[in-house]
């Protein structure tokens, strides 16, 4: 029987190299190119990746501490593709596909450090309990000028039709949908092509940043492959149109952040969705699972916002949540009841940054979802008005990076959920960053200190 490379490569001839993708901790693809000469045998045994691809650091720099690098002698291990994601690279026009792997240690069982695995053990828990999650993603971002200012910061594009630049904000702008129509009518065609759902396409409040929503799916792992393939689109193709795409949070220190949001509702064996009531907070269920993603949100947010960048997000009035509370269809809160027949009642998470590991974030999610249903707790009332503005809030989430990384070094909750390698290898990997990024001298603090002291 023909195995799915032998149908792809019969149905495309033209192919010459495919690139095998995989996603380290913060959600940065790496892989390697091989030749459809030796891609069978490399399908049938796997592409051979250190261990260490998971101790990187964002600028690609080995976390010694995580014992991945030196230790083992930068040990190599199989990494799998992922079945169904074996697609062409329309961008590329000298016969290229790709495909996503996962690793796995050379025996056999899934690599410890590889967040999809910790994802795909979360799913085999609502599978024992009967429930299926359907998630659905909405990724924001910019489009940046290839460009940078004098001083090496990121500017907006010069608009494709007018030539200019703008700096303006202008939420759900049709002129600026009109402005890029090209680049992103090329970004959906390339979606399509590579098989990720993706449906609404809005202008966002930044110059250049727009969100793009991907369809719900019954298939927590498939979203966050698609989602992962759609990072990848964006900052391709917007290349083919003379500019480049971020997902950086925060590019601009007085513009709109770049967010990560997820909408979840949990289906039962017979498709039903088990959210759905006529109560507008929904069934006792959601209110469970709300609970649960509320209590295990503030050790979470090393999770969601992963970078020193991430930080700069979390400001007061910027619709983005400083506190764990839930709301009906209000933007500040961290968790939404969007507005919606009673059929289709879900949560909508709030929290995460567009550059956060969406399987690390979905992993949370979901996690704190099964605690919330297991332990059967309520939420607090969901709040009411203007979310930065009220007396009685719920906790605070942490507002500095120092604090989450402490707050998910110390979660019994996330230890248990990751598992403790990956626990640990996280909180290694993210504690030699901010140690890293603190410890360098910037023009900004030179500029601010040096006249006076």
């Amino acid at each position: 029987m023909p195995t799915e490379l032998d149908a792809f490569l019969a149905a495309h001839p033209e192919v010459r190299f495919i690139d095998l993708l995989l996603h380290d901790i913060h959600g940065v693809d790496r892989g390697k190119r091989v030749d459809v000469g030796s891609a069978r045998s490399t399908f049938a045994n796997g592409l051979l990746l250190p261990g260490s691809m998971f101790a990187l650091d964002v600028p690609g720099g080995t976390v010694q501490a995580t014992g991945l690098g030196f230790d083992e002698g930068d040990a190599d291990r199989p990494c799998m593709p992922i079945p169904g994601t074996l697609l062409g690279v329309p961008w590329l026009d000298h016969g290229v596909a790709q495909a996503q792997v996962t690793m796995h240690e050379r025996d056999g069982r899934p690599f410890a450090g590889d967040p999809r695995h910790a994802l795909a053990r979360v799913l085999g828990q609502f599978r024992t309990l009967g429930l299926t999650p359907v998630v659905a993603v909405e990724l924001e971002f910019y489009f940046i000028d290839r460009e940078r200012t004098a001083t090496g910061l990121p500017q907006p594009p010069r608009s494709p039709l007018t030539g200019r630049r703008e700096f303006r904000t202008q939420i759900n702008s049709m002129v600026d949908l009109d402005d890029y129509s090209a680049v992103l009518a090329d970004i959906d065609a390339t979606c399509r092509a590579q098989q990720v759902p993706s449906t609404t396409q809005l202008a966002e409040y930044g110059p250049g940043q727009f969100e793009v929503n991907l369809l719900h799916v019954a298939d927590a792992l498939a979203a966050c492959d698609q989602a992962a393939r759609f990072k990848r689109i964006v900052k391709c193709v917007s290349r083919r149109h003379g500019m480049d795409a971020t997902f950086l949070p925060k590019p601009y220190a007085d513009m709109a952040g770049s967010g990560l949001h997820v909408h979840v509702s949990l289906v039962d064996a017979a498709g039903t969705n088990v959210f759905a009531s006529d109560h507008p907070l929904g069934s006792a269920m959601m209110r469970h699972a709300a609970a649960g993603m509320l209590a295990t949100m503030a050790e979470g947010m090393a999770v969601f916002a992963p970078l020193a960048n991430s930080w700069r997000r979390f400001r007061p009035e910027a619709y983005v949540p400083l506190t764990a509370d839930w709301s009906v269809n209000n933007r500040g809160a961290a968790l939404r009841v969007p507005v919606s027949d009673v059929a289709n009642r879900r949560l909508e998470h709030r929290v995460a940054g567009a550059e956060a590991n969406l399987y690390l974030v979905m992993t949370w999610i979901l996690g704190g979802i099964l605690k919330g249903l297991t332990e059967r707790h309520l939420p607090r009332a969901p709040l009411e008005g203007n979310a930065y503005h009220m007396d009685s809030l719920g906790e605070a989430l942490p507002r500095y990076w120092p604090t989450a990384i402490d707050r998910f070094e110390s979660s019994a909750f996330g230890r248990e959920l990751l598992g403790p390698d990956l626990h640990r290898l996280y909180s290694l990997v993210k504690r030699q960053e901010m140690d890293d990024f603190n410890a360098q001298v910037t023009a900004h603090e030179c500029e601010l200190y040096l006249p006076t002291l």
